[in-house]
Order: structure tokens, then C-alpha cells, then sequence
């Protein structure tokens, strides 16, 4: 049992949790960090890391066959899956000591590897110690959820925590879900070789501009990726050679078949067995109840990253951890906001989000709003690289004050980052036409479409009076 009360009882081990206790630890606060999977969790373990690594190794089979308009003839790859996964794996493997227990004992951290739970409102439970601290904060994520399909449990199924252990390709993949994570897979995959079916419900990246989200969809059906939207998932079959799904679609019964089957249709916060009531912490399946300051009902207990049931992004969670290191050791206000949060879905070509979208905007009542595209297809490194196919779309308020961004095409996810510190600034869009973009970069994307608009000024026959009127005086 520890003797110690710890300024900081930091549940999870993931990207939110390891902020916290490195920046508490780093100012000199006693801090214990209880983690009962693997360090650095989803994001490095089974999430962001190993799908981009992924997404490298299909992009590298994809550039074989797509060089003839460079004059490079195209060319078969051959793909060895095993050293795909070992790829894959060596990237984690990489990373992983930055987050280890050797590295956080070593900035002073307690670390203990086994499961929490709370006693009380002041307490908590972990590898047999009594934890007693003056703030905790619960960071433990978020899990792959499955849909309640007939058969989908009996018949047996991938999540992004068991597809990257996959030492050979599956010939015929079924995914359902198509979000962000079932949209990159199916991509990936297609690439290394194999054929992809997506079975989505609804809209296949439906939290997106459809006017972006159309690109995408577009560029992922002409590799091959049959994409099934509106589809209704009847029941799953285990069969001899794989995976058996009757579907509804397009009003018509059918069948689905593969070899593997691929679930990536949501998540559910992480908050079981931690006995939260115990600690008068209010909760829900899609995750902690918190204020804007991101405490709980126990003001003593902060709750970050997807368990605080928002935007679940790695990014966020780090987002989260600096709000908390702000309030609790330094007693500043500290409120969470998320107009400034950009999102990307690392398809090719990129998909990026920053604030509201047209649609949303307009939800949301505000008026005269101005909407400026630019295309990449009069971009001139998109046209020295061969990807025009892309366009940025910015949402313009009163005053020209910035209230979203949206991105599709390369490097996408790299472009929204000026637009999401556009907006987090307090930016005009004034601010965007004046900064001096180098050429040729796909940034002047944005500088061009931010210039638009002033695109009536030339035709506006007061301006052409005040010109008239000025060349009087020489």
C-alpha cells in the first residue's frame, strides 16, 4: 500500500495520459501512472501508427503502376505481406521506448501495470496498492465496438486491435464501417493486393463536406474498392472458405463473400470495471460526463481523450492533457474547444477538416456566409506531381472571419494546419491573402481561394471612381 498521497493519479496509459504525467513529473509533482495494457495504447499500439504505416507500404505498391504519365513504365510489385506486417511493427517498435515504463520511471513517474479501480471518491485500487491523490485523471480510451449483427460473434471478425497482426493478406476483405478507419483500410489493403467490399449504412464518410468526400470516394472505387452505401447488414455466416453477409441494398437482397471480415463501425468509451459510482463519477457507454474545464462530477477527477466522450483523435487527447496541466497545477482557467480542431482521413488523395462546414454554418445561423474554393488542378506543383484532382473550400463569416476549412487532396492533412491556426488565433481571412506563400507549394491552394474573397473589387464601380479620383493627384 502506498504511504505517499500523489499529486497526480493518472488512469491509462495512452497519448492523453503519458502528457499529463511527463508534464506533472517534469514540474516536479508526485505522480503514479496505472496502465494495465500496453504503453502509449491504442494511438501507437493498434491505431495512428500502425494504419500509417500501412497506408506507406500500399503507397509504395501504388506508385508501381501509376508512373506512365511521368514516362515510367508500369510495373507488377510484389508483395511479401509478412514483411509488410514485420514493417509495420518495426514503426511501433520504433516509437514504443519514448512511451515506455523505463522512460517514464525515469522522469519520476510511478508506474503501475495492472488494472484501476476506483474505492472511493479520493481512492483507487491497482496491482494490490491503495492509491490516494490530490487530482486524478482518467485516460483510458476508447474500444472497437461491433454492431449487433446475427452471427457477427459466432462467425468471428478483425478490429484495428487484431488486423495489423495479420502476416498474410487477406485475399477478400469485408469491412464494415465506412468512417475514417474502414475507408483507410480498405485503400490500403486494395493496393497490397487485395479485394475490398465496404458495407456502410449510411454515408461513407458522412461526416464530411460531400462535396469533398465525393473526390475521395471516387479515387478508392476506381482502384477497386467496391463501396456499398446505405447497406444493411442482415446477418453474418462462418462458411467454409470465410465470411458469408446477406445484405439489403438498393431495395434488393444479396450476398457479400470474403475471407476475412473487418469490423470498424464505431467505438465505445472505456469505463468499465473502473467502479466510477464509487468516486461519484457520472458516465455513459459513449463515455464520462465532464464540464468545459474537463472535470467530472467529482471535481477531483479529470477525465481526457475519447473516454470524455468527444472528438476521438490522438491529437485531442494531448489537447486535453495541456488544458488539465493548465488548471490543475496552475489553477488558470483552462476550457475545452473544438472549433479549432482539425480531423484528417489519410486516404489518398488526404481528406482535412477544420471547423464548420458549409452545411453546419448555415445550421447554425449565420448569416452571409461566404464560401471560397480554389482547385488544385490550377496548382503548379499539383500539376509538376500529377494530383490536381483535389479542391480547398472555406467557409467565410461577417467581417471576413474565418469559420471552417475544408481539404481534399495531397497532403491535405498538412495544408488544414495554418487554417486550424487560423481559427484558434482569431484570424481574418485578410490575414491569409497577406502571408507569402513559397512557390510552387500546394499551400498558394489556400492563399488563392482565401484572395477570391476580394474577387468582385475589380468590377465594383465605386473602387473604380476611387481610382479615377486618385489619378487626379498624378
Amino acid at each position: 500500500m502506498s504511504k505517499d498521497k500523489f499529486d497526480f493519479c493518472i488512469i491509462g496509459a495512452g497519448s492523453g495520459g503519458l502528457s499529463v504525467a511527463a508534464a506533472a513529473a517534469q514540474f516536479g509533482e508526485r505522480v503514479v501512472l496505472i496502465e494495465k495494457g500496453k504503453m502509449g495504447g491504442d494511438c501507437l499500439n493498434y491505431g495512428c501508427v500502425p494504419s500509417k504505416a500501412l497506408i506507406a507500404a500500399g503507397k509504395h505498391a501504388h506508385a508501381f503502376s501509376t508512373g506512365v504519365p511521368f514516362g515510367i513504365a508500369a510495373a507488377r510489385p510484389k508483395i511479401d505481406f509478412h514483411k509488410v506486417h514485420d514493417h509495420i511493427h518495426d514503426v511501433i517498435a520504433g516509437i514504443a521506448p519514448h512511451d515506455s515504463v523505463e522512460r517514464f520511471e525515469g522522469l519520476g513517474v510511478k508506474v503501475i501495470k495492472a488494472a484501476a479501480r476506483f474505492r472511493d471518491a479520493e481512492t483507487v485500487e491497482a496491482g494490490g496498492e491503495v492509491i490516494k491523490a490530490r487530482r486524478f485523471v482518467v485516460a483510458t480510451g476508447s474500444s472497437p465496438s461491433a454492431p449487433p449483427i446475427p452471427g457477427l460473434e459466432e462467425a468471428g471478425y478483425l478490429t484495428n486491435e487484431t488486423v495489423f497482426d495479420n502476416t498474410e493478406l487477406p485475399k477478400q476483405l469485408i469491412i464494415i464501417g465506412g468512417g475514417p478507419i474502414g475507408m483507410e483500410l480498405a485503400q490500403a489493403h486494395v493496393r497490397l493486393g487485395a479485394k475490398v467490399t465496404v458495407l456502410e449504412a449510411f454515408d461513407p464518410l458522412g461526416k464530411d463536406d460531400p462535396d469533398l468526400t465525393r473526390v475521395v470516394l471516387e479515387h478508392l472505387k476506381a482502384e477497386g474498392v467496391e463501396i456499398l452505401a446505405q447497406a444493411n447488414v442482415i446477418k453474418v455466416l462462418k462458411t467454409n472458405t470465410g465470411i458469408s453477409i446477406d445484405i439489403e441494398h438498393d431495395g434488393a437482397k444479396r450476398t457479400v463473400k470474403g475471407t476475412h471480415l473487418l469490423v470498424a463501425a464505431g467505438r465505445n468509451a472505456n469505463v468499465d470495471d473502473l467502479n466510477l459510482a464509487a468516486a461519484g463519477i457520472e458516465y455513459s457507454r459513449q463515455g464520462i460526463s465532464v464540464d468545459d474545464g474537463l472535470r467530472t462530477t467529482n471535481r477531483n477527477v479529470y477525465a481526457i481523450g475519447d473516454v470524455a466522450g468527444g472528438l476521438q483523435f490522438t491529437h485531442v487527447a494531448a489537447y486535453h492533457a495541456g488544458l488539465v496541466i493548465r488548471n490543475a497545477l496552475f489553477r488558470l482557467p483552462a476550457k475545452n474547444r473544438t472549433d479549432h480542431i482539425p480531423w484528417v482521413t489519410y486516404t489518398d488523395p488526404e481528406l482535412a477538416h477544420v471547423g464548420l462546414t458549409e452545411a453546419e454554418a448555415k445550421k447554425q445561423g449565420h448569416a452571409d456566409i461566404n464560401v471560397l474554393n480554389w482547385g488544385f488542378d490550377e496548382n503548379d506543383r499539383a500539376r509538376a506531381e500529377r494530383k490536381t484532382d483535389g479542391v480547398i473550400k472555406l467557409v467565410i463569416g461577417k467581417k471576413g472571419r474565418i469559420l471552417g476549412a475544408s481539404i481534399v487532396g495531397p497532403n491535405a492533412g498538412e495544408l488544414i494546419q495554418s487554417w486550424s491556426l487560423a481559427i484558434s488565433s482569431g484570424l481574418k481571412i485578410k490575414a491569409m491573402i497577406d502571408q507569402v506563400v513559397a512557390y510552387p507549394t500546394l499551400a498558394e491552394v489556400g492563399r488563392r481561394a482565401a484572395i477570391t474573397q476580394y474577387a468582385d473589387l475589380p468590377s465594383n464601380p465605386w473602387i473604380r471612381r476611387l481610382i479615377g479620383v486618385l489619378k487626379i493627384f498624378g
